[in-house]
């Protein structure tokens, strides 16, 4: 949101903020926040296309819970997961014998507090494969800055394919079909607001959602690193270039959604991570004055 004076659109001190975050940022950032008790709102290139990594998970999530909300997933079901079923990075099931049986709303939620991707790929299979959870997005109106591009057990597949002599970083950057899905800070960010809302599932649902976020094991450096208030989020990772949280910090002033994510990253990681959590901090500072 902008004012204007004398006929002249002036940024406001929130999108100063937002403008010099993402200059700081030591790679490309795009940033989307939306005070939910005021609604002022503003962006920075909030409307690009950006490797979502993780975040993409989200749009899983509140797939499986609609459904759960119709009856046709059961969140009690006892999932086996089989040898077959693990995949690598992020996540604790693959460190479990073959055979452990955990709820399928066990399986979300490890989806989203340790990002794990054997859960993850299970819960996409869950609600329909890669094409029905786009459909989905499309149907829902969510398909402007949001799509899955592949499983994760697919993705894995393409990185171990490469030869020593490829550029991992590069791939990750900006060849699209090394992406687990495409985002943009104000597609997710929207989502996320229709959760603490509660228009896009039932109460009970939204809440249960909403739970699982604030419970999230990952991401300490980033959105809730210098504040001392609740953060409901979940975190995209791809070290050592990508570094993404969006989510929902309960200021005093009242819930405010927050996009960061922060592509093709130069220099230290865990100091971009910072640079997010700083920005959370100064976010809170002006908007709980």
């Amino acid at each position: 949101m902008r004012t204007l004076h004398r006929g002249v659109e002036q940024p406001t001190p929130l999108h100063n903020l937002l403008t010099k975050a993402a200059s700081d940022f030591p790679g490309k950032a795009g940033i989307w926040v939306k005070h939910l008790t005021t609604g002022e709102t503003a962006g920075v290139r909030d409307g690009e296309i950006f490797n979502s990594a993780s975040v993409i998970k989200i749009p899983v999530l509140v797939l499986a819970f609609q459904m759960a909300d119709k009856g046709a997933i059961n969140l009690d079901e006892r999932i086996t997961i089989r040898k077959e079923d693990i995949r690598g990075g992020s996540g604790i099931f693959r460190y479990h014998d073959a055979g452990l049986q955990p709820t399928f709303r066990d399986v979300l939620l490890q989806m989203v507090i340790t990002s794990d991707n054997t859960a993850t790929d299970l819960a996409i299979a869950k609600v329909g494969g890669v094409a029905r959870v786009n459909a989905w997005l499309k149907e829902s109106g969510y398909a402007d800055g949001q799509r899955l591009v592949q499983t994760t057990g697919d993705l894995f597949a393409k990185y171990n394919a490469l030869a020593p002599a490829d550029d991992r970083n590069a791939k990750t950057n900006a060849d699209r079909s090394y992406w687990l899905g495409e985002i943009s800070p104000k597609g997710v960010g929207l989502m996320i607001e229709a959760i603490e809302k509660k228009t896009i599932a039932s109460a009970a649902a939204c809440d249960a959602m909403l739970r699982m976020m604030r419970a999230q094991q990952a991401g300490s450096r980033r959105l809730p690193h210098f504040i001392t208030l609740p953060v409901a989020h979940k975190t995209g990772d791809f070290p050592p270039v990508l570094a993404n949280d969006v989510g929902i910090i309960y200021a005093r002033s009242g819930p405010i959604v927050v996009s960061f994510l922060g592509n093709a990253i130069t220099g230290n990681y865990g100091e971009a991570e910072d640079r997010i959590g700083r920005f959370a901090q100064q976010l809170v500072e002006l908007l709980d004055k």
